[in-house]
């Protein structure tokens, strides 16, 4: 299984936005600037998550994108479901329409099931609270190693 583009930047999206907002909007520009990614691409993830319901929006000077709900609310799976579908890694698990006759016998079923089912554990464990928890957390030992902040 591989993450797309899409769903890895629709997580940094998502993230920076709940870094940076305050309670206010958050332009893409900037986030484009921090992240170092395409403001183009940003834009059509952006609308895309908007569409969706995760991200409310503000045209204007003053405007850009926040998150519809608190950090906590976002598990890193309810993202990458919608970006990236189905994070089933065999097509016979993802729906009914994709069993083949063979899966009630099948030797491999239950081993893809069984992986499927750690890979939903995961992604469901954590949230974006989780991950701003981490970063700062990361930043703040890059800042103590590198002598530009005192303990």
């Amino acid at each position: 299984m591989r993450i797309s583009t899409k769903g890895r930047y629709a997580i940094h999206i998502m993230l920076d936005i709940a870094q940076n907002s305050d309670g206010g909007y958050v332009s893409l520009k900037d986030i484009a600037a921090r992240q170092e990614l395409s403001l183009k691409y940003l834009e059509q993830i952006a609308t895309f998550l908007g569409k969706a319901g995760m991200l409310k929006s503000e045209r204007g000077p003053q405007g850009g994108y926040k998150l519809s709900k608190t950090p906590e609310e976002y598990t890193l799976g309810s993202i990458l479901r919608l970006t990236e579908g189905n994070m089933a890694p065999v097509a016979c698990l993802a729906d009914r329409e994709n069993r083949c006759e063979k899966c009630d016998s099948c030797a491999t079923v239950d081993f893809w099931d069984g992986l499927y089912k750690v890979i939903c554990d995961y992604i469901d464990k954590y949230t974006l609270e989780d991950l701003q928890k981490s970063s700062d957390s990361k930043m703040k030992k890059h800042l103590l190693e590198t002598g530009e902040i005192g303990i």
